[in-house]
């Protein structure tokens, strides 16, 4: 895999990550977010990253379809049903159900693969709008992500 190809990958994910937690992270009732909650997260999302990097509005909007698009993946991945119920009737029996658990992951997988391409491609236009000052922001971020980065508390 060449390496801008395989950093655009990891970026996704990291996006995707970092979009999921944000929602994990939240003051909500259990169970899935609704349209109103996925949508308020994403606008405060696209604004704290908007202004830590300074977006100029096209830029801003382009980071508007990357959160889109990965919210979208986020749906894709999971699913119509229940993430937590799909696992439990994986063991509900006396042993895996094996056949059931390797379409579940098919399912996974082929979201990530049929969804990957539009995300990449958001990502891409994104990052490559950015000036080398606002790339550099971004590179630092990641670097501290596992420090807690923008989004640490305190």
């Amino acid at each position: 895999m060449k390496p801008w190809i395989k950093r655009t990958v990891i970026g996704a994910f990291i996006g995707v990550v970092t979009l999921g937690g944000l929602a994990a992270c939240g003051h909500r009732p259990h169970g899935p977010m609704s349209d109103e909650q996925i949508t308020a997260m994403r606008g405060k999302a696209v604004d704290r990253i908007a202004g830590k990097l300074d977006l100029t509005e096209a830029q801003k909007a382009k980071l508007g379809v990357l959160a889109d698009e990965l919210i979208a993946q986020r749906q894709a991945m999971r699913g119509s049903a229940e993430p937590k119920a799909e696992l439990q009737s994986l063991i509900a029996g006396p042993t895996l159900d094996r056949s059931k658990a390797q379409a579940w992951l098919d399912q996974k997988t082929q979201a990530v693969q049929s969804g990957s391409p539009k995300v990449i491609a958001a990502l891409g236009d994104f990052y490559d709008s950015l000036t080398p000052a606002q790339q550099a922001q971004v590179r630092q971020f990641m670097s501290e992500r596992r420090h807690g980065g923008w989004w640490g508390r305190g």
